[in-house]
């Protein structure tokens, strides 16, 4: 039961980490880490999925996001949402390999909807980024590197 309940927990930490929460996986995966014997294989799975899980939510917004511009509350002025809009023109999908990166992201993986950038190709790259990122901090961390 409490396996079951540690892979919840990162699970959770690392959907919340994604969206546009401000929250840290990567305390709780290093902790699980080196303080349990659960599979790391396992933990890497949790943690990459949850986090992409989040950044799925983060691309729903993007996608449904554009509706409400318009309204007074809008928290993206127009300006700020057409230089993003043109920063991921700029670099196009590809810019989605730094969607593990803090602060910049989580609102990229958010202008990615607003942009309509197919699910499979939002799917493929930001795997790969927050795979990665995972699978390196479990590399240093458990002294594969």
């Amino acid at each position: 039961m409490v396996d079951l309940s540690a892979y919840f927990g990162l699970f959770f930490a690392a959907f919340a980490a994604a969206t546009l929460v401000p929250a840290q996986s990567e305390a709780v995966l290093v902790g699980l880490l080196l303080g349990s014997d659960l599979s790391p294989a396992t933990l890497l799975a949790v943690a990459t999925f949850g986090n992409v899980l989040g950044s799925v939510v983060n691309w729903l917004l993007g996608r449904y996001i554009e509706r409400l511009r318009h309204k007074r509350w809008f928290p993206v002025s127009q300006r700020q949402l057409e230089k993003a809009q043109r920063s991921y023109h700029r670099y196009g999908r590809w810019s989605l390999l730094l969607s593990w990166v803090p602060i910049i992201g989580d609102p990229l993986t958010v202008v990615a909807g607003t942009l309509r950038e197919p699910l499979w190709s939002f799917l493929l790259l930001v795997t790969l980024a927050k795979g990665g990122r995972y699978l390196l901090l479990a590399g240093i961390t458990l002294g594969w590197l």
